[in-house]
């Protein structure tokens, strides 16, 4: 439905499970490579929030 109006998911803070297939193809590889690290850096564990935003 975003899609369809031309709206993105990418500025949401609430992308959650459900918007994650769009949010995928909306997110830039840049900034997925810099969450990525971010996240690994923070949460090593992996425990905030897994499979969210990243696999």
């Amino acid at each position: 439905v975003l899609h369809r109006h031309r709206a993105t998911i990418t500025h949401h803070h609430a992308v959650g499970r459900d918007h994650r297939p769009g949010y995928d193809l909306q997110r830039p590889a840049p900034f997925a490579l810099a969450l990525r690290a971010t996240k690994n850096a923070l949460d090593p564990h992996g425990i905030l929030n897994p499979g969210v935003l990243l696999d």
